[in-house]
């Protein structure tokens, strides 16, 4: 009797003090150890710079490349042939001429979609200069085989020191928009710190895989990672919180980790308490993660959805509208983003936490793809991308059951009712 008096007040007294009752826990802290269980690798010792447009990203990535001593490495879905990616090449060949090892990847699907691809004689001219490419699966007869699995990641490492990650691949449009929607809106980030190592073991593995090389030995291992004694002009991070962050990075595998993804944002929205903001270029949504947001809704999160009504894909807009359209109806906030097309993947949860990468809300993204997210447990990386997100809704059609069928005429409904039945292959 003794015995169970004390652990009756050993519970109560540990229930008390917020030792055990999970569902007291913060939404971060929920969401970390769910990524945990999944084999999530967590560093605290990080930094996040967000890069707003492709001005900033690609001014902030060339002046770092410019005083890369060592190696640069580079892993996107594709390159464009077009100024920017040249203005990038010629920067690549001078480090190759210094002595800095660069190599560089990029999807055999992504650049054979391109409107302006790499060909075999800009491809010959780029290794002639000394920097080694390769193509991930390069697209040959029968084209099908080539259909499912790609490398969508965006990846740049230099030094082994910091990273830039995010939704924008190497293109002008990223600077100056394109003719047929006008500005393109996107967001990417450089991270320093101990997550820096994920994203180059993720490099390596995949160059391993395309490049039959093993990349090894003491120039990839640095050790000091203090950026700012080693680089000058860069973007600094300007949190509080800075050199303190903590980061654990999603990498999607096909075949080895395929739901890591789709359930990693499960968790995120399974977990929040108050407030789950999304803005994703693609949100035809897996069902995981639809059923995820609709039980969100239903215990009274708020759910606000930012989306594009212009896109790259013809179908994507009417898809998208549909899916939009049936949260909103079970209470969600939708915003259609006017000025352009947004191609930024983030969520933000509770100002607790968000995630940054390359996966869109799509089958395509979290059932077929190689993909990478960095789950930032950062208030202020968080209420950062807050600001971005209310700036952006005053460029944006905020979506009612009014104003629905004027943005929206039956033919464009009907296709999106028609689309949705192909989400899970798109």
């Amino acid at each position: 009797m003794r015995s169970f008096v004390y652990l009756v007040v050993c519970i109560a007294w540990l229930g008390a003090t917020g030792v055990v009752r999970a569902q007291e826990l913060p939404s971060d802290s929920l969401t970390r150890r769910a990524l945990e269980d999944m084999g999530v690798r967590f560093s605290c010792n990080n930094r996040v710079v967000l890069l707003e447009d492709g001005f900033e990203k690609f001014d902030d990535m060339f002046d770092a490349i410019r005083q890369a001593r060592h190696f640069v490495h580079l892993e996107y879905f594709n390159f464009r042939n077009d100024s920017i990616g040249n203005v990038l090449f010629r920067l690549l060949a001078r480090k190759a001429q210094e002595g800095v090892k660069v190599r560089a990847l990029f999807d055999g699907f992504g650049n054979s979609s391109n409107d302006q691809p790499l060909k075999k004689e800009h491809l010959e001219h780029i290794r002639q200069s000394g920097v080694e490419i390769y193509a991930f699966d390069p697209v040959v007869f029968p084209w099908i085989n080539h259909a499912y699995h790609r490398d969508h990641r965006k990846i740049v490492i230099i030094d082994g020191v910091m990273v830039y990650t995010g939704g924008m691949n190497v293109a002008d449009y990223y600077l100056h928009g394109r003719p047929e929607f006008g500005a393109w809106r996107d967001m990417h980030m450089r991270i320093e710190g101990d997550a820096v190592t994920e994203y180059e073991r993720i490099f390596r593995t995949m160059w391993a895989k395309v490049a039959d090389e093993v990349i090894d030995g003491p120039a990839y291992y640095p050790g000091d990672r203090n950026v700012s004694a080693l680089f000058t002009g860069l973007k600094p991070d300007t949190c509080a919180t800075a050199g303190e962050k903590v980061i654990g990075v999603v990498d999607r595998i096909p075949l080895v980790q395929p739901k890591i993804m789709r359930k990693a944002y499960q968790a995120a929205i399974d977990n929040a308490q108050h407030h789950v903001r999304l803005i994703n270029p693609y949100p035809t949504l897996v069902r995981n993660v639809k059923k995820a947001l609709y039980r969100a809704l239903k215990r009274g999160v708020r759910v606000e959805f930012m989306v594009s009504s212009k896109s790259d894909i013809p179908m994507s807009p009417d898809v998208s509208a549909y899916r939009m359209h049936k949260l909103m109806k079970r209470g969600a906030d939708v915003y259609f983003y006017e000025e352009g097309f947004h191609h930024s993947k983030v969520m933000m949860v509770d100002s607790a936490f968000c995630t940054v990468g390359s996966a869109n809300l799509n089958s395509r993204s979290l059932s077929f793809d190689y993909e990478v997210n960095a789950f930032i447990m950062d208030s202020c990386t968080t209420n950062c991308l807050n600001g971005i997100f209310e700036q952006d809704k005053l460029s944006s059609t905020y979506l009612t059951s009014d104003n629905w069928k004027k943005m929206r005429s039956p033919k464009r409904r009907f296709m999106g009712w028609l689309y949705h039945f192909l989400s899970p292959f798109i």
